[in-house]
Parts: structure tokens; sequence; C-alpha cells
């Protein structure tokens, strides 16, 4: 009986379900209208974002006070270098809250190698919205030894003999483009080049990575799309993809990505199967994965490694998704950055013909006087001096500029602030590479610097261009080799006039750094350019 409800109690529980819908409420909320209702709800809420971000904040720089809800969103639409670099200059740490992420900004050479080195409390988040771009099972999002262990895999594709074997098909998307740059420069002089030097870096990415298994077309149509990637990556973006908004187009842009990709992954695994020889970077990395299998197959059936024999790198048979989604990272991780030294790079070197003199000199003595001699690692090694060039045009204007990451306990980075758990942290490495106490001259563009009894090698603490710690860039020789044997050629193939601009040494911020005016060239023809 104690388990059931008697009769008598029944009208009495209906009355207190009345009294709590009807008399309670309206006793509660008696001369409430909806609009104070929400009025009331909408302070408490501000209040509640103000008191989160002070809280955060305490300790470090950053605004007096949060715009309700999307603090500085508006400002990151159109970002300004100017800004960036005040945020820099007002102190060690400083901060920012935009919608639900507070943003802490380490400004200083030993805080920001200190985050790159702190994997314990922190892990890659490029930006708040890469993980839907990218998508959440990429690798660069892996921590700890699971990144370590997939990183292994990856670093036979970056050896000498590997950058080795890409060289030719770089040189020949070198020629086909430098012909239709003079081309382009014979009927319109002085045009913005800016997006020509995007596509270039594109097309040879892709056909470094996935060599002929995609077509010239889809190559211009990732190139001519790509921007719409780096448009949604925003160091601050909407929390959501909308519709129509930059970061639905870019997902969308994304996804034609990886599907290609896909499709390069499968034709590559179809001909590495049948015994092809390796030509773009997916396939060297589709045969060690058959070598893998094939090692593990030995192993299985009980057969020994021979005096002598090496067992092979560690790496599985990943799908044909898995494959391409490492490919997107490898695309994404060179085509702003690699556009933005390129342009950089032809204009600095249209300004300061001396400059271009000597790396033409160089160039030419390397190939022992012939301008038609193919490059190779052998020759790319003894060009100090256009190294040098390349290496300052890095430090100069360094292509990346912060590197955003995910603060996945609360890490004392100082021994005065903890940045909580969930927060943003972003190292920034501009203020290393222009330090005066570091750098003769930092404002100054000076090659020299580079070359024996110069200042720049020996600080190797503030060379942070590609990073440091467990997630440094794998592709960073790749990267130097690239711009090197580019700039080697066009210097013998061409000569180029930079039109200034009272912009032209303005810095644009598009997810990397450009100047302002998307550097205005003309290129002329110095010597025939064959196929």
């Amino acid at each position: 009986m104690d388990s059931q409800t008697s009769p008598s109690a029944v009208p009495g529980d209906v009355s207190a379900q009345k009294l709590l819908r009807t008399g309670v409420f309206e006793q509660l909320f008696a001369g409430v209208s909806y609009w104070s209702f929400a009025v009331t709800l909408l302070l408490l809420c501000v209040t509640y974002d103000q008191v989160r971000y002070q809280w955060n904040k305490y300790g470090i720089v950053g605004p007096a006070f949060k715009l309700p809800f999307m603090g500085p969103f508006l400002e990151s639409i159109n970002p300004k270098f100017e800004e960036y670099a005040a945020k820099w200059a007002s102190g060690p740490l400083s901060c920012v809250s935009v919608f639900h992420k507070f943003v802490v900004i380490a400004s200083t050479r030993d805080l920001a190698r200190k985050v790159l080195n702190s994997p314990t409390y922190v892990k890659p988040c490029v930006v708040d919205i890469a993980k839907k771009i990218l998508r959440p099972t990429n690798w660069v999002f892996l921590d700890g030894k699971a990144h370590v262990n997939y990183r292994r895999g990856l670093n036979a594709l970056f050896t000498r003999k590997a950058l080795s074997e890409y060289l030719p098909g770089q040189e020949d998307m070198h020629k086909r483009y430098f012909k239709r740059w003079i081309e382009i420069s014979k009927a319109t002089p002085g045009i913005a080049f800016m997006p020509e030097f995007r596509e270039i870096n594109c097309a040879v990415s892709c056909r470094t990575f996935v060599g002929d298994y995609t077509t010239d077309e889809k190559v211009k149509k990732i190139s001519d799309d790509y921007y719409k990637i780096t448009a949604a990556l925003d160091l601050v973006n909407f929390p959501i993809i909308i519709p129509y908004t930059r970061t639905w187009y870019g997902k969308k842009c994304a996804d034609m990505v990886l599907d290609e990709f896909s499709q390069c992954a499968e034709k590559s695994k179809e001909n590495m199967a049948a015994g092809g020889t390796p030509h773009c970077l997916l396939d060297h990395w589709v045969k060690a994965m058959y070598e893998y299998r094939d090692y593990q197959e030995r192993l299985d059936r009980g057969e020994a490694l021979a005096p002598g024999e090496k067992a092979p790198v560690a790496t599985p048979m990943f799908t044909n998704y898995e494959i391409a989604q490492t490919l997107f990272t490898f695309l994404f991780a060179s085509q702003d950055a690699s556009s933005s030294a390129t342009t950089w790079l032809f204009q600095l070197l249209a300004d300061r013909p001396e400059v271009l003199n000597r790396v033409r000199e160089e160039a030419l003595r390397v190939r022992e006087g012939d301008p038609y001699k193919p490059i190779n690692v052998d020759m790319l090694d003894k060009m100090v001096y256009t190294r040098a060039v390349v290496k300052e045009t890095l430090r100069y204007r360094p292509p990346v500029t912060m590197v955003p990451y995910e603060v996945k306990k609360d890490f004392p980075v100082v021994d005065n602030y903890v940045v909580p758990k969930g927060s943003m942290i972003v190292p920034t490495l501009y203020p290393a590479l222009h330090d005066p106490e570091v750098y003769v001259n930092p404002e100054t563009f000076n090659p020299d610097r580079w070359l024996e009894g110069g200042e720049a090698e020996a600080a190797v603490k503030n060379w942070l261009v590609f990073g440091t710690g467990p997630h440094y860039c794998l592709g960073q020789t790749y990267a130097i080799y690239n711009f090197m044997s580019m700039i080697s050629l066009a210097s013998l193939m061409m000569d180029w006039e930079h039109h200034v601009t009272p912009k032209s040494e303005e810095i644009k911020v598009f997810a990397t750094i450009f100047p302002m005016d998307d550097c205005l060239l003309t290129f002329k023809g110095r010597l025939p350019i064959l196929d």
C-alpha cells in the first residue's frame, strides 16, 4: 500500500501543481513584463561576460572592458598590421576576448619559445574554426605520442634525397609561370602580381605533392578558390559556420580539395601497387606504406631481416581520405606563407638591383656558366648568398607572424599569471625576428647579416620563422630550397621592374602579410625560356 497513491492525496497534488503553474509564478513576476524580464536576463548575461573577462585578464594588458559578447570581432574582419604591432608592444602578455574565446598573446621571444615548447599545456589549434575546415581528425591536431609517431612517418618525405627528386618538377612549373608572367606584362605592364604568386605556389605545391594525378584545370580551380579557405581562417571568427559566410565558403572549398586529393591517393595506390616509380611526394608516402605492410607480413610469416637490412619506418596503410587530409595540411601550411614570401622576394629584389645582380652571378657560377643547367641540391647548397637573401626576406617580412595554440590545462606561463584552460594562447614570432638587441638595424633588409661574420646565424633562439618544439615545420628545408631555386632561375631568365607606390612598404594582413598594393611588377624576358 505504501507504494500506491491514496485517493485523498490526488486532489492535493493537483492543487499544488496548479499553484506552481499559476499562483507562485504570478506572485513572483507580478507586474513584470516580458520586456523587463528579457532586459534583466540580458544585463545578467552582459555582467557575467564582463566579470569573466576581467577575471581571466587580471594581471595582464588588455582592453579595460569587453564589448558585450563579441569583443573586437568587427576588427578581425579587416585586421590591421599596426593594431597587431601595437598589441605586441603593449606588454609581454596581452589579451582580448572574442565571443566565448579568451585569447592571450605572448609577444617576447622567450615567452613565444616557452609556449611552443610546452606540449604538456598547449596543443595547436591554428584558429578556432580550423578544426571545421581542416577536419578534427587531421593529424596536425594530434597530441603527444600519437603526434610524434605520425610525424615520424612523414620525415622521409622531406629528406635530402626526396627533395632532390621534387626539384625537376618544381623547375618545370617555375618556367611555365615565368613565360606566363612575361606575356601578362606585355599585355598589361605594372599590374598587381600577388595573385599570380599565390597561383604559382599552389601549382608548385600541387605538382610536388600529387604530381600528375590531378589536372591543370583542377590545380587552377584549387588556386582560384583557395583564398576562400584563407579568408575563413581569421585569428578570431564567428564560432559556428553560417551559410554564405566566409567560413561556409571556406568549408565548401576545403571539401573540394579533400575530394580531389582523395582521388589522387587512390590513383597513387594503384600505381605503386603495380610497381610504378614514385614521381611525387604522395607516391613516396604510399610506397612507404606498402613497404611497411610487406615488412609486417614478413614478420607474421616468421621471417627475419637479412644481415645489414634495416626495418622500414612504421608507416600504416592510411585510407584515401586520411591521406587527403594530410596533403591538405601540407598545402595549407605552404600556400599562404609561400605566397607571402614570394611576393616580398620579387619586390625586394626589384628594389635592390645590387642584390639581384649578386643572386644572378651566383646562379650562373654554380651552373658552371650554363644558365640552362637543371638545378640540383648540390648547387643549392653552394648558393650561400641566395640562401642569405631568402632567410633575410623571411626575417624581414616573416610569412607567419603568430601561431595560435589551445590551452589544455591551466598554464602558468609566467610566475604571476596563469592562462586559463580552454583559452587560446598565441606566441608571436615577428618581434623576435625584429629584436634590435639581436639584429643590427632590424627594420633594414640586409642579406649580408647572414653571411660569415654577420650576427644572424648565431641568433638561433630568435629564428622562429618555422617555429620550434614538437610542432616545428616539417617542410622548412623544402620551403627554402623552393624559394632559392625560384629566384635563382628567375634572375637568369628574366628582368623585372617594381612600380613603387606609397603603399608598397605598408603591410596588409590576409592570414599572412603582403604589400598593401599587392606588388605591382612588369616582367621582361632576358633569355629564352626553354621547356
